[in-house]
């Protein structure tokens, strides 16, 4: 994976991060989702490089190979501001005042705080597979319930823990033909480590408390991503069944928003790369 690529693990002050990087030119991070590490990227990564990117992909604090502060009662250890505080830190330290950002489900989270907080330094932003935490939770239907129960799971103390990591392997599913050996490989070995489990849970325990609560202040505030924001979801997942029109939703949440659907699964950038650059690229490459 990654040929070209450089690996290190970057300080970015409360955490290090493994990051992989590679190309020249525009500056872009990308951002993976749960369960998966930055390895999620790798069909997606050098086809960007192609494209004139300079890429960067970390591993999301806790997740893989990157580290997690000790957790705290309300989880703002694990909230997408401090994500995306060590993703502004990391890009900065590698010289990038200003760079673009993609992000897929628990990383789209990282994106959209991102783009909300700092438009100063994200050129535009990409959110895979998401609206924000508190349109989920407005539609709390018993078929939402159902398909994504994991969301309250998770939220639970201590059991999720134990439940998981009683045998990682038979909770998360992957295929490695599928993902590709070497990133199943990757996450394989990363859900297997308990503080890595915890780390993840911990994301889920503040997507319901202190990241709801922070984009709850921005909807009263009127606050609004002001940079160019691009939706994509994938047509054979159920955001939009669930949901309706996704970009119907993010209208309310950036002045500049324009997507569509990708025929694919949930894990895009593994089932669909080509037409997901396509649409990255058209988008980024636009100015």
């Amino acid at each position: 994976m990654f040929d070209g690529f450089e690996t290190a693990d970057v300080d970015v002050g409360a955490v290090r991060l493994r990051v992989r990087q590679g190309g020249e030119g525009r500056p872009i991070v990308l951002l993976h989702g749960h369960p998966r590490t930055g390895a999620t990227w790798h069909r997606v990564a050098p086809l960007l490089v192609e494209r004139g990117f300079r890429v960067v992909v970390p591993d999301l604090r806790g997740y893989g190979r990157s580290t997690a502060p000790p957790p705290q009662p309300d989880h703002a250890q694990a909230s997408k501001r401090a994500m995306a505080g060590d993703v502004l830190a990391l890009m900065r330290s590698l010289g990038h005042e200003r760079f673009d950002v993609v992000g897929h489900d628990r990383g789209s989270y990282v994106a959209f705080r991102l783009a909300m907080d700092h438009p100063e330094a994200v050129r535009r932003a990409a959110v895979l597979d998401c609206i924000p935490i508190v349109e989920h939770l407005d539609r709390i239907t018993p078929e939402f319930a159902t398909a994504w129960y994991h969301w309250f799971f998770f939220a639970q103390p201590e059991t999720p823990e134990r439940v998981i990591t009683a045998d990682p392997d038979a909770w998360y599913h992957g295929d490695p033909d599928a993902m590709g050996r070497e990133n199943f490989d990757e996450r394989r070995e990363a859900i297997h480590r308990p503080e890595v489990v915890h780390a993840m849970l911990e994301d889920y325990r503040a997507g319901l408390t202190v990241d709801r609560a922070d984009e709850e202040a921005d909807r009263a505030a009127g606050r609004r991503v002001t940079v160019p924001l691009l939706a994509l979801w994938s047509l054979r997942d159920d955001l939009e069944e669930l949901f309706g029109d996704p970009l119907a939703i993010w209208q309310d949440w950036a002045v500049d928003v324009r997507g569509a659907g990708i025929d694919s699964g949930h894990h895009v950038a593994e089932e669909a790369p080509g037409p997901l650059v396509d649409a990255l690229g058209a988008f980024f490459l636009e100015d």
